[in-house]
């Protein structure tokens, strides 16, 4: 059975051979890739065939292949038949999900934020509500992506058993069609200032993008805010679209590069511009990458915007669908972008990775400088350098670490359900609740551990090989209790921006994110210091060097 079910298998590698070989022979590299492909082939057949225990063929070459991509980029994968599948579910629209952003665990499946009057908030799920069984299934016990049980055609039910503050509870979901807006949220700040929430750059975001301009300005609106801030990116082309609302007809935007020449394009804008005057300030923030880099860079290097709120994510790559052999398909990075001065922001590099595997960043000494339209000085490597920097906007390291670990999430929830708020403008944490939040850190073992720190555990283990750990024993206490007050006082030192945090998550608990965005215009930072800048018109045009 096993070498039958070999024969039918092995045909894949082999057909490899004869692509990798035919699209790379006019490189030179004709012998080393058919040389490790026969390599390959051989050890496969090998342990299908004499392996102690039984082995799975298509299990073993679906490892090998996504083991081997991940030495490349996270961008860059295979998916199988299933995955495919599972994408074209997930992406197509012909079967429907609950309306809500789920995060999917080993053993639970969390409901991170119900959308408004989409079906699992009909069916009263909430933010923290931790799914444990779909119908009769396990999510412990599944050992694909549970979040694709939840999946289904519109009119379907769907039976959810949950936690809910410890306490088991079960739902019905009827699943409806589900259609998350590109832009989710526009209004006017007050009588000229227009703001526009882009929050993903999906095949509707020009258009949402271009709605919203068009109603502002027909409310009076005479100066923008565009907020990418979150915004993971998506389709290049809508990027540029989106750019041309603001810049004239046949203007570059972004250039493309690889080493196949068919892959090298440059993208110009291509419609009549909705206004290229009007004073336009984009929001950016750790988490706006991809096609947000592409808008706010192109903006940035054409004087046309002036960039407010912390350094973006810095993904310069590009990436395409290819299909492959029986049913399986592969997303690759096939180049580069550039913005129109010629940068490429890419901040992390995969091909120079540190002694643990991880991708390292591009060192800002290894910046290359670039000149906008105006002569302004803009850097590569790095992502997009707002043109104004706040501390606020930029994550702390106890601040990213506490994220990470779900605790501002977890803190909302136990808030959600211990306090009752019904006045959106009167909403504001206390002293107390910051105390009422360091404790609970502590009761959920929050525990930081500095880079430093994880050095010093490095050197003295080195220090007992070499047995000196003695000699310095004092003085590394001393150290270690100094990285131990400065870990006791960070999170009072980043009290501001953590307080900020959490007042969002809260919000968003009693007010959904329609109510977070009208709270963002009273009281978010970025926001104020863009209507400040926008009201000084004079300091506005010195950024843009008008």
């Amino acid at each position: 059975m096993m070498k039958t079910i070999f024969k039918k298998r092995v045909v894949i590698p082999v057909f490899l051979i004869a692509v990798f070989v035919t699209g790379s022979a006019f490189k030179g590299d004709f012998f080393e890739i058919a040389k490790q492909i026969e390599i390959f082939t051989t050890l496969y057949k090998e342990v299908n065939m004499n392996y102690v225990d039984e082995t799975n063929p298509g299990d073993l070459m679906d490892t090998a292949i996504k083991s081997m991509l991940q030495d490349l980029d996270p961008y860059t994968n295979f998916y199988n038949e299933q995955d495919v599948e599972d994408a074209r579910i997930n992406n197509t629209g012909d079967y429907t999900g609950i309306g809500a952003s789920v995060l999917t665990l080993k053993d639970k499946l969390v409901i991170i934020e119900p959308y408004k009057d989409y079906p699992a908030d009909k069916a009263g799920l909430k933010a923290g509500d931790e799914i444990t069984k779909v119908e009769n299934v396990v999510v412990a016990d599944f050992k694909d992506d549970a979040g694709n049980l939840l999946q289904g055609a519109t009119g379907s039910t769907v039976n959810v058993t949950f936690l809910r503050q410890g306490k088991t509870q079960t739902a019905t979901i009827k699943r409806e069609s589900v259609d998350i807006h590109d832009v989710p949220h526009y209004s006017m700040i007050d009588d000229e200032i227009g703001y526009i929430v882009l929050r993903k750059f999906g095949d509707k975001a020009s258009a949402e993008t271009l709605t919203a301009v068009r109603a502002l300005k027909n409310q009076g609106a005479k100066k923008l805010i565009l907020d990418l801030r979150g915004n993971p990116g998506g389709l290049l082309n809508e990027a540029v679209n989106v750019t041309n609302i603001f810049v004239p007809q046949n203007q570059l935007v972004v250039t493309t590069k690889s080493k196949v020449e068919k892959y090298n394009k440059t993208y110009y804008t291509q419609k009549e511009p909705i206004d290229t005057e009007i004073p336009l300030i984009v929001l950016i923030d750790g988490k706006s990458a991809s096609a947000s880099e592409i808008v706010a860079g192109a903006l940035q290097d054409l004087d046309r915007a002036v960039i407010v709120g912390a350094r973006s994510f810095g993904k310069g790559l590009v990436q395409r669908p290819k299909p492959l052999v029986y049913g399986t398909q592969m997303k690759i990075t096939i180049s580069r972008y550039y913005t129109p001065s010629g940068r490429c922001i890419q901040a992390l590099d995969y091909w120079n990775r540190d002694a643990e595997g991880k991708a390292t960043r591009v060192e800002k000494e290894n910046y290359n400088a670039f000149k906008t339209r105006r002569g302004r000085t803009v850097y590569d490597g790095g992502g997009i350098q707002p043109d104004i920097e706040l501390e606020s906007s930029k994550l702390s390291p106890i601040t990213s670490a506490i994220l990470d670990e779900n605790l501002v999430f977890d803190y909302a929830t136990q808030y959600y359900y211990n306090h009752s708020v019904n006045d959106l403008n009167a909403f504001k944490l206390s002293d107390s609740d910051f105390t009422n939040f360091k404790n609970f850190l502590k009761t959920n073992n929050f525990n930081f551990e500095t880079k430093t720190e994880k050095a010093f555990d490095n050197a003295l283990l080195v220090a007992k090989e070499e047995k000196i750990s003695t000699a310095i024993d004092s003085n590394y206490k001393t150290l270690m209790n100094a990285l131990n007050a400065y870990k006791n006082s960070a999170i009072d030192d980043n009290k501001t921006q953590l307080l900020s945090l959490m007042s969002d998550e809260i919000v968003k608990r009693y007010f959904y994110r329609e109510g977070l965005y009208t709270y963002y215009i009273a009281n978010n930072v970025e926001i104020k210091k863009s209507v400040d800048l926008l009201k000084n018109q004079a300091k506005f045009l010195s950024y843009l060097n008008l």
